[in-house]
C-alpha cells in the first residue's frame, strides 16, 4: 500500500516548491546534489518522491518531512536524522563529518527536535527489521535486475513508440513503467544502505590506524582490481572505442544513458543529441594520459598499500581485508544498480516525450507531475492550466548559482543569490556572516597526492572545452558525466563532496589528487590562480591570485 505524505512547501498553482518554510530545519544536499546537481522539474521531482517516500519503510512522529524540495533541488532532512540519532545514544557531532552532510562548519549551530524516545523506538525498530529484511531479498535479485534491465528497456522503449493514443500509454505506465521504477528505487535503497555504514567504519578504523592520507590509498580500488565499476565505465569505454575494441553502437547502447544530467527527465542524454558522442569522445581524446596507464599506476600504489598494511598490521590484516572486500562488493553494487535505475529514469524521459506528442504538450509534460501525466491519460487535464506557471517558475530557479550545501531555517534562493556577501558552504536564517579566511581552503581528503598548479573554475561540464591539459578543476560538484575530463586534470576541487562521492571515488581510481566538499572555493578561486592541492590532507592553498 502506498503511504501518502503532504506536500510540504508546495504551491501546484505557481510551481513554487520551498520546504525550508515548513519548519527549523538542517538540510543538506551532500548525496543527492549529485544525482540531481540541476534544478528539478515537477516530473523529476516526483520520481525521487519515489524514491524517498514510497518505497521507503521509515515513519517519523510528527510531521517532519525526511526529504525536502528547496526551490527546485533536492535535499535531506539532516536535522530529522540526528535528532533521532540523539535519542538513540549516537554522537551527533560524530555524524557531522560523513557522506550525510559533508565537512560541516565548527561553528554551526544544529537545531535539533525533542523526541521522546519511545515514539522513535515504537517506529524506527520495525523499520530497521524491514530494512535488513528487503535488504537481504533485494541482494538475492540483484544479480537478475542487473542482467534483465538493459533488455528489457530495449524492449520497453519499442512498445513505446507503438503506443500512439492516451488509453494505451496509460495501460503502459500503471503496468509496466511504473512497477519497474519502484521496484528499480527499491533495490537502489537497499543496495545504498547496505555500503553506508561498513564504508564508513573501514575508512574511520584504517585512518585511525594508518592516517586519512594512506587510508585513501587503501580504499582507492573499488573495482577491486577486476574493473566493472560503473562509475569508470563511461570512461573505460571510450577508451575502447578510440582502439577500436568498441563501436559507436555499442558505446551507446551501454553507456548512452550515462551522463551529467542523467536523472533530470526534461534534460536530453547522448541518444538525444546528435553529436552528443562524438563531443564526448574529443572531450576525452585531449586527455594526454592513457587511462589504462593512469589505472594500472594506481593499482600498482593501492597493492604495495596493503603490503605496507600488512607488515605494519599483520594480526589485523585478514579481518580488515575481508571488511575490504565487504565495501568493493557493495560499492560496485550500488554503482550498478545506480547505472540501471539512470537507464529507467531515461526511459521514463522517452515515455514523457511520446505522452507530450499524444496529448499535444510537447515538452510541456514535464512540468507535470508523474501522478498528473498518468491521471492526464486518463482525461483529467485540470493540472495543465499550471504547466505556464511552473515553467516560469522552474527558469526563474535555474538563473539562480548552485544553493549552498547546508542550509539552517528559511531560505529565499532570491534574497541570498541578491546578497554580495553571501556565504556558498552554508546558509543559517539566524546567521550567516562568512568567518574570515584564512588563505587555505579546507574540505574532505578525497584522493591522495599533492600538485601545484593553475585554477580553472567552471560551473558546468559544458564549460568543459576550456580545460587545458594539466590544470586544476574546481567546481561546484561531478558526476558521472564529467569523468571523460578526469584524465586531463591535475587535480580536483569541489565545494560539495565526500568520502563516497563521485569526485573522490573516480579520483582514487585514476590517481588523481583531489579535495572535496570544500563548501565555499568556488567563491574564494577562480580562473588563473595558482594553487597547491593536498588531497592526503583535505587542504587546497592559494599560492598567488591571477591579477584582477
Amino acid at each position: 500500500m502506498v503511504r501518502v505524505f503532504p506536500k510540504f512547501g508546495y504551491n501546484p498553482v505557481t510551481g513554487e516548491w520551498n520546504d525550508s518554510l515548513t519548519g527549523e530545519y538542517l538540510w543538506s544536499n551532500v548525496n543527492v546534489n549529485e544525482a540531481v546537481p540541476d534544478v528539478m522539474t515537477p516530473s523529476t521531482w516526483s520520481l525521487w518522491w519515489i524514491y524517498h517516500f514510497e518505497v521507503s519503510p521509515f515513519e517519523f512522529p510528527g510531521n517532519h518531512p525526511m526529504c525536502g524540495n528547496i526551490c527546485g533541488r533536492p535535499y535531506l532532512n539532516l536535522g530529522l536524522l540526528l535528532s533521532i540519532y540523539r535519542v538513540l545514544g549516537r554522537d551527533v557531532r560524530k555524524e557531522m563529518q560523513g557522506d550525510m552532510v559533508g565537512s560541516a562548519p565548527a561553528e554551526m549551530d544544529i537545531p535539533l527536535i525533542p523526541f521522546s524516545p519511545l515514539p522513535i523506538l515504537w517506529k524506527g525498530l520495525p523499520a530497521m527489521f524491514k530494512v535488513r529484511q528487503d535488504a537481504r531479498r533485494d541482494l538475492k535479485q540483484l544479480p537478475e535486475f542487473l542482467d534483465v534491465t538493459p533488455g528489457w528497456c530495449r524492449t520497453m522503449r519499442a512498445q513505446i513508440q507503438n503506443c500512439a493514443d492516451a488509453p494505451c500509454l496509460r495501460s503502459l505506465w500503471m503496468t509496466a513503467i511504473r512497477p519497474a521504477v519502484v521496484h528499480a528505487c527499491r533495490m537502489l535503497r537497499s543496495i545504498t544502505m547496505t555500503l553506508a555504514d561498513p564504508a564508513t567504519k573501514l575508512r574511520l578504523d584504517l585512518s585511525a590506524l594508518v592516517g586519512e592520507a594512506e587510508a585513501n590509498v587503501l580504499l582507492s580500488n573499488l573495482s577491486g582490481g577486476s574493473g566493472g565499476l560503473a562509475s569508470l565505465g563511461p570512461l573505460e569505454g571510450l577508451g575502447k572505442v578510440q582502439k577500436g575494441e568498441m563501436s559507436r553502437e555499442q558505446y551507446l547502447e551501454r553507456y548512452g544513458h550515462r551522463g551529467v544530467h542523467e536523472m533530470e527527465l526534461f534534460a536530453s542524454d547522448l541518444n538525444d543529441t546528435p553529436d552528443g558522442f562524438e563531443k564526448r569522445l574529443a572531450d576525452f581524446t585531449q586527455s594526454p594520459m592513457d587511462v589504462d596507464a593512469l589505472l594500472a599506476k594506481q593499482r600498482a600504489e593501492y597493492a604495495a598499500a596493503w603490503q605496507r598494511f600488512e607488515m605494519r598490521f599483520p594480526a589485523k590484516f585478514k579481518t580488515t581485508c575481508r571488511a575490504r572486500d565487504t565495501v568493493i562488493a557493495a560499492a560496485k553494487n550500488r554503482e550498478a544498480v545506480r547505472s540501471e535505475v539512470t537507464r529507467l529514469a531515461r526511459l521514463v524521459r522517452q515515455f514523457l516525450l511520446q505522452v507530450g506528442k499524444v496529448t499535444g504538450l510537447g515538452d510541456g509534460i514535464f512540468f507535470l507531475s508523474l501522478d498528473e501525466m498518468a491521471a492526464l491519460l486518463g482525461g483529467d487535464r485540470l493540472s495543465v492550466a499550471s504547466i505556464p506557471a511552473r515553467r516560469d517558475m522552474y527558469q526563474r530557479y535555474c538563473a539562480l548559482p548552485p544553493y549552498p550545501a547546508l542550509i539552517i531555517g528559511r531560505f529565499d534562493p532570491f534574497q541570498w543569490a541578491a546578497d554580495p556577501n553571501r556565504r556558498g558552504d552554508f546558509y543559517d536564517a539566524r546567521q550567516t556572516k562568512a568567518a574570515a579566511f584564512s588563505g587555505t581552503i579546507t574540505g574532505f581528503a578525497g584522493a591522495v597526492g599533492c600538485v601545484e598548479g593553475i585554477v580553472r573554475r567552471i560551473d558546468s561540464m559544458e564549460e568543459g572545452d576550456q580545460i587545458q591539459p594539466g590544470e586544476i578543476l574546481v567546481t561546484t560538484i561531478t558526476n558521472v558525466g564529467w569523468t571523460p575530463l578526469f584524465p586531463r586534470l591535475a587535480a580536483i576541487v569541489t565545494d560539495v563532496g565526500a568520502p563516497l562521492s563521485h569526485a573522490a571515488i573516480v579520483a582514487r581510481e585514476l590517481g588523481i589528487p583531489a579535495v572535496v566538499g570544500c563548501g565555499n572555493a568556488t567563491m574564494l578561486l577562480k580562473t588563473g590562480d595558482r594553487v597547491r592541492v593536498d588531497g592526503g590532507s583535505g587542504t587546497v592553498e592559494i599560492l598567488s591570485e591571477k591579477p584582477e
